[in-house]
């Protein structure tokens, strides 16, 4: 049976988290598909640090320095995309799905990097129609293969088990209802009329968030701290980084696990990796 170790992580800009130990980290961590977020470098860049070994897929921000995602794999990738939404929605370096043969199985991996979006503002409305588009295209995915996984950044805690202090985070952009409410349906099972936090109802998708699934009913475990105060000392943090799987990926998980780093000075990313074994 085989195994395939999918890694993702936001990077919060690769040649930094490479100066701070990123490449200690990947060196341990015997992934097989590495998907990265806020990359904000170019692939010039990105292909000489991750090395020797790996088939790198970019796709860069139409802003330079901006966002960016990756999916880097052991062996060569044939069929990639990067199209979402309408033809006049800018997704550049935020959506970039690969299909990945395991063992003569193909698996389609999408590195995802959410807006973080600003409520009540223009950052805000770019952010509906990201999430408006990922509605649109997760029915595609699961229809184009029963083994589909939507992994990055995400930036919403679907949650109150998924944030530290949510009750003061209710009004802010990551944890809005109507945030919520996209993921109350992404994760609801496919073809049922829910009740949507926000109070609105809605056909739910029959995604499975597997870091839930894994964990049950606790709180995080948490995948970003912000860098203000003692948050990352306290564990005062966000569980916004997933890994959202069809069913029939998400029954063959295996192990799950966020690499939180020992200590504050030791990290290199403001997130966490997450990492998932799926045995095939």
């Amino acid at each position: 049976m085989p195994r395939i170790r999918i890694a993702s992580v936001n990077v919060n800009g690769v040649r930094a988290a490479y100066r701070k130990g990123m490449g200690d980290w990947l060196a341990a961590a015997d992934v097989d598909v590495l998907a990265l977020q806020e990359v904000r470098a170019e692939t010039t860049d990105l292909v000489p640090l991750l090395g020797d070994g790996w088939h790198v897929l970019h796709d860069a921000a139409t802003a330079k320095g901006r966002a960016g995602v990756a999916i880097a794999t052991r062996e060569p990738v044939d069929v990639h995309r990067i199209e979402l939404g309408p033809p006049d929605f800018d997704s550049a370096g935020r959506w970039l799905e690969a299909d990945v043969e395991v063992g003569g199985t193909s698996v389609t991996v999408v590195s995802c990097y959410v807006h973080s979006g600003e409520a009540d503002t223009p950052k805000q409305e770019e952010k509906w129609r990201f999430l408006d588009a990922m509605e649109e295209r997760l029915p595609q995915l699961a229809a184009h293969s029963e083994y589909a996984v939507v992994v990055g950044d995400l930036n919403v805690g679907h949650r109150e088990l998924d944030i530290k202090n949510w009750r003061g985070n209710r009004k802010k952009a990551g944890f809005l209802p109507r945030e919520r409410s996209y993921f109350d349906r992404f994760l609801a099972p496919a073809g049922e009329t829910i009740e949507c936090v926000d109070g609105t109802s809605g056909t739910g998708l029959g995604w499975v968030d597997v870091g839930r699934q894994w964990a049950g009913e606790v709180d995080g475990p948490y995948t970003w701290w912000s860098n203000r105060g003692q948050a990352f000392d306290n564990d005062t943090g966000w569980r916004i980084d997933y890994h959202l799987a069809t069913p029939a990926l998400a029954a063959t998980v295996s192990a799950y696990r966020v690499d939180r780093a020992p200590s504050y000075d030791t990290r290199w990313s403001d997130h966490a990796p997450v990492v998932v074994d799926y045995e095939l």
